[in-house]
Protein backbone atom coordinates (compact mmCIF):
# COMPACT_ATOMS: atom_id res chain seq x y z
CA UNK A 1 0.00 0.00 0.00
CA UNK A 2 1.51 3.14 -0.67
CA UNK A 3 1.08 5.99 2.15
CA UNK A 4 0.56 9.31 0.74
CA UNK A 5 1.61 11.17 4.28
CA UNK A 6 -1.17 13.59 5.71
CA UNK A 7 -0.90 17.39 4.82
CA UNK A 8 0.84 18.70 8.36
CA UNK A 9 -0.16 22.07 10.27
CA UNK A 10 3.17 22.79 12.48
CA UNK A 11 2.70 25.06 14.99
CA UNK A 12 5.96 27.55 14.95
CA UNK A 13 7.70 27.81 18.80
CA UNK A 14 9.80 31.01 18.00
CA UNK A 15 11.91 32.01 20.94
CA UNK A 16 13.75 35.22 22.11
CA UNK A 17 15.30 36.14 25.32
CA UNK A 18 13.38 32.89 26.66
CA UNK A 19 10.07 34.01 25.38
CA UNK A 20 7.79 33.16 22.29
CA UNK A 21 7.28 35.87 19.86
CA UNK A 22 6.61 36.63 16.36
CA UNK A 23 8.27 38.90 14.14
CA UNK A 24 7.04 40.72 11.25
CA UNK A 25 9.10 40.17 8.40
CA UNK A 26 11.63 38.64 10.66
CA UNK A 27 12.63 42.39 11.53
CA UNK A 28 13.95 42.64 15.06
CA UNK A 29 11.62 45.48 16.81
CA UNK A 30 8.81 44.30 15.42
CA UNK A 31 7.69 41.28 18.09
CA UNK A 32 4.82 40.53 19.79
CA UNK A 33 5.69 38.21 22.78
CA UNK A 34 3.56 35.43 23.95
CA UNK A 35 4.99 33.99 27.07
CA UNK A 36 6.38 31.21 27.92
CA UNK A 37 8.02 28.42 25.20
CA UNK A 38 6.97 25.21 27.98
CA UNK A 39 3.18 26.62 27.82
CA UNK A 40 2.83 27.78 24.11
CA UNK A 41 4.58 23.82 23.52
CA UNK A 42 1.79 22.36 25.51
CA UNK A 43 -0.96 24.06 24.67
CA UNK A 44 -0.43 23.14 20.96
CA UNK A 45 0.12 19.52 21.59
CA UNK A 46 -3.49 19.46 23.41
CA UNK A 47 -5.38 21.13 20.55
CA UNK A 48 -3.57 18.36 18.43
CA UNK A 49 -0.23 19.25 17.86
CA UNK A 50 1.86 16.42 15.79
CA UNK A 51 4.78 18.30 15.67
CA UNK A 52 6.39 21.81 16.60
CA UNK A 53 8.45 23.74 14.82
CA UNK A 54 10.91 25.22 17.32
CA UNK A 55 13.24 28.85 16.52
CA UNK A 56 15.94 30.03 17.98
CA UNK A 57 15.76 33.79 16.94
CA UNK A 58 18.83 35.21 19.06
CA UNK A 59 20.72 32.10 17.23
CA UNK A 60 19.64 33.01 14.17
CA UNK A 61 20.66 36.64 14.35
CA UNK A 62 23.42 36.15 16.31
CA UNK A 63 24.70 32.67 15.36
CA UNK A 64 25.05 31.11 18.40
CA UNK A 65 22.32 29.32 20.78
CA UNK A 66 21.30 31.92 23.34
CA UNK A 67 17.97 30.12 24.26
CA UNK A 68 19.18 26.58 25.14
CA UNK A 69 17.60 26.39 28.75
CA UNK A 70 14.03 27.32 26.88
CA UNK A 71 14.40 24.94 24.39
CA UNK A 72 15.79 22.07 26.66
CA UNK A 73 12.80 23.01 29.18
CA UNK A 74 10.35 22.78 26.03
CA UNK A 75 12.04 18.82 24.36
CA UNK A 76 11.74 17.63 28.11
CA UNK A 77 7.89 18.27 28.26
CA UNK A 78 6.44 17.68 25.01
CA UNK A 79 5.93 13.83 23.40
CA UNK A 80 5.61 14.74 19.89
CA UNK A 81 8.79 15.21 17.18
CA UNK A 82 10.49 18.67 16.63
CA UNK A 83 12.14 20.56 14.20
CA UNK A 84 14.71 23.20 15.28
CA UNK A 85 16.10 25.84 13.76
CA UNK A 86 18.18 29.13 14.05
CA UNK A 87 21.91 29.38 14.50
CA UNK A 88 23.11 25.93 13.61
CA UNK A 89 25.91 26.08 12.09
CA UNK A 90 28.33 23.10 12.16
CA UNK A 91 27.79 19.54 12.40
CA UNK A 92 28.68 19.27 15.78
CA UNK A 93 25.93 21.97 16.63
CA UNK A 94 23.20 19.60 14.66
CA UNK A 95 24.52 16.53 16.43
CA UNK A 96 24.66 17.95 19.74
CA UNK A 97 20.66 19.07 19.47
CA UNK A 98 20.23 15.77 17.75
CA UNK A 99 21.73 13.97 20.76
CA UNK A 100 19.46 16.05 22.97
CA UNK A 101 16.51 14.92 21.30
CA UNK A 102 15.26 17.08 18.55
CA UNK A 103 14.27 15.03 16.23
CA UNK A 104 15.29 17.24 13.10
CA UNK A 105 17.13 20.26 12.67
CA UNK A 106 17.00 23.26 10.49
CA UNK A 107 20.00 24.35 8.41
CA UNK A 108 19.57 27.81 6.64
CA UNK A 109 23.32 29.73 6.33
CA UNK A 110 25.22 27.16 6.78
CA UNK A 111 23.62 24.34 4.22
CA UNK A 112 23.76 27.30 1.51
CA UNK A 113 27.42 28.24 2.18
CA UNK A 114 28.55 24.71 2.87
CA UNK A 115 25.82 22.19 1.25
CA UNK A 116 28.08 19.05 2.36
CA UNK A 117 27.73 19.57 6.21
CA UNK A 118 23.94 18.58 5.17
CA UNK A 119 25.23 14.87 3.97
CA UNK A 120 27.73 14.46 7.00
CA UNK A 121 24.77 15.07 10.04
CA UNK A 122 22.84 13.10 7.41
CA UNK A 123 25.14 10.30 7.61
CA UNK A 124 24.96 10.44 11.19
CA UNK A 125 21.69 10.76 11.90
CA UNK A 126 19.55 9.78 8.26
CA UNK A 127 16.35 12.11 7.84
CA UNK A 128 17.66 14.57 10.51
CA UNK A 129 18.12 17.19 8.28
CA UNK A 130 15.48 19.94 6.78
CA UNK A 131 17.54 22.59 4.95
CA UNK A 132 16.22 25.69 4.74
CA UNK A 133 15.23 27.98 2.04
CA UNK A 134 14.93 31.88 2.08
CA UNK A 135 13.62 33.28 -1.01
CA UNK A 136 13.50 37.24 -1.83
CA UNK A 137 11.96 38.17 -4.83
CA UNK A 138 13.12 35.02 -6.07
CA UNK A 139 16.45 34.61 -5.12
CA UNK A 140 17.60 32.82 -1.61
CA UNK A 141 18.84 34.99 1.26
CA UNK A 142 21.19 34.12 3.91
CA UNK A 143 22.81 35.64 6.84
CA UNK A 144 18.85 36.37 8.84
CA UNK A 145 17.68 37.50 5.46
CA UNK A 146 20.65 40.09 4.74
CA UNK A 147 22.30 38.59 2.21
CA UNK A 148 21.75 37.21 -1.37
CA UNK A 149 23.13 34.24 -2.24
CA UNK A 150 22.84 34.15 -6.12
CA UNK A 151 20.92 31.09 -6.70
CA UNK A 152 17.10 30.38 -6.97
CA UNK A 153 15.48 28.14 -4.92
CA UNK A 154 14.90 25.40 -7.76
CA UNK A 155 18.61 25.08 -8.09
CA UNK A 156 19.30 24.97 -4.55
CA UNK A 157 16.49 22.60 -3.93
CA UNK A 158 18.12 20.16 -6.77
CA UNK A 159 21.38 20.16 -5.11
CA UNK A 160 19.80 19.31 -1.51
CA UNK A 161 17.66 16.31 -2.95
CA UNK A 162 21.13 14.70 -3.49
CA UNK A 163 22.76 14.93 -0.56
CA UNK A 164 19.94 13.61 1.79
CA UNK A 165 17.79 16.00 2.88
CA UNK A 166 14.90 15.29 4.51
CA UNK A 167 12.87 18.00 3.70
CA UNK A 168 12.91 21.89 2.61
CA UNK A 169 12.06 24.72 4.94
CA UNK A 170 10.76 27.14 2.35
CA UNK A 171 10.00 30.54 3.49
CA UNK A 172 8.94 33.11 1.21
CA UNK A 173 9.91 36.66 2.80
CA UNK A 174 8.36 39.05 0.98
CA UNK A 175 5.04 37.89 2.86
CA UNK A 176 6.58 36.61 6.07
CA UNK A 177 5.07 37.88 9.00
CA UNK A 178 2.83 40.16 7.67
CA UNK A 179 -1.00 38.09 7.98
CA UNK A 180 -1.58 38.88 4.13
CA UNK A 181 -1.52 35.99 2.75
CA UNK A 182 0.86 33.66 0.93
CA UNK A 183 2.32 33.11 -2.54
CA UNK A 184 1.83 29.66 -4.02
CA UNK A 185 4.10 29.72 -7.45
CA UNK A 186 7.00 29.38 -5.79
CA UNK A 187 5.54 26.45 -3.53
CA UNK A 188 4.63 24.56 -6.42
CA UNK A 189 7.60 25.72 -8.67
CA UNK A 190 9.80 24.10 -5.62
CA UNK A 191 7.46 21.07 -5.28
CA UNK A 192 7.63 19.87 -9.06
CA UNK A 193 11.22 20.20 -9.41
CA UNK A 194 12.36 18.27 -6.05
CA UNK A 195 11.61 14.61 -4.13
CA UNK A 196 12.00 16.12 -1.48
CA UNK A 197 9.11 17.19 1.29
CA UNK A 198 8.45 20.96 0.98
CA UNK A 199 7.34 22.37 4.34
CA UNK A 200 5.78 26.39 3.42
CA UNK A 201 6.31 28.70 6.06
CA UNK A 202 5.16 32.53 5.84
CA UNK A 203 2.48 35.10 5.71
CA UNK A 204 -0.38 32.21 6.13
CA UNK A 205 -3.24 34.36 7.43
CA UNK A 206 -5.99 32.19 6.66
CA UNK A 207 -7.58 29.22 6.38
CA UNK A 208 -7.72 29.36 2.44
CA UNK A 209 -3.63 30.23 2.65
CA UNK A 210 -3.40 26.61 4.52
CA UNK A 211 -5.65 25.11 1.85
CA UNK A 212 -3.55 26.86 -0.95
CA UNK A 213 -0.32 25.61 -0.37
CA UNK A 214 -1.47 21.68 0.36
CA UNK A 215 -2.87 22.48 -3.02
CA UNK A 216 0.18 23.11 -4.15
CA UNK A 217 1.84 20.53 -3.26
CA UNK A 218 3.54 20.94 -0.08
CA UNK A 219 3.93 18.77 2.13
CA UNK A 220 3.31 20.79 5.47
CA UNK A 221 3.04 24.52 6.82
CA UNK A 222 4.09 25.71 9.52
CA UNK A 223 1.76 28.63 11.16
CA UNK A 224 3.07 30.86 13.48
CA UNK A 225 1.13 34.78 13.77
CA UNK A 226 -2.24 33.62 13.03
CA UNK A 227 -2.29 30.73 15.37
CA UNK A 228 -1.02 33.25 18.68
CA UNK A 229 -3.70 36.39 16.86
CA UNK A 230 -6.72 33.97 16.87
CA UNK A 231 -7.02 34.02 12.88
CA UNK A 232 -7.99 30.43 12.90
CA UNK A 233 -7.44 27.42 15.61
CA UNK A 234 -4.91 24.56 15.08
CA UNK A 235 -8.34 22.50 15.23
CA UNK A 236 -10.00 24.85 12.42
CA UNK A 237 -6.58 24.36 10.08
CA UNK A 238 -6.33 20.65 10.55
CA UNK A 239 -10.24 20.32 9.18
CA UNK A 240 -9.63 22.10 6.65
CA UNK A 241 -7.07 20.27 4.61
CA UNK A 242 -8.22 16.88 5.72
Amino acid sequence: MSHVPEFEVIPAVDLQDGEVVQLVQGERGTEKTYGDPVEAAQRWIDAGAESLHLVDLDGAFEGERKNAAAIDAVLETVDVPTQLGGGIRTVEDACDLLERGVDRVILGTAAVEEPEIVAEISERYPESVVVSLDAKDGEVVVEGWTEGAGISPVEAAERYDDLGAAGILFTNVDVEGKLEGVATEPVRELVEATDVPVIASGGVATLEDVRALEDAGAAAVVVGSALYEGAFTLEEAQAATQ
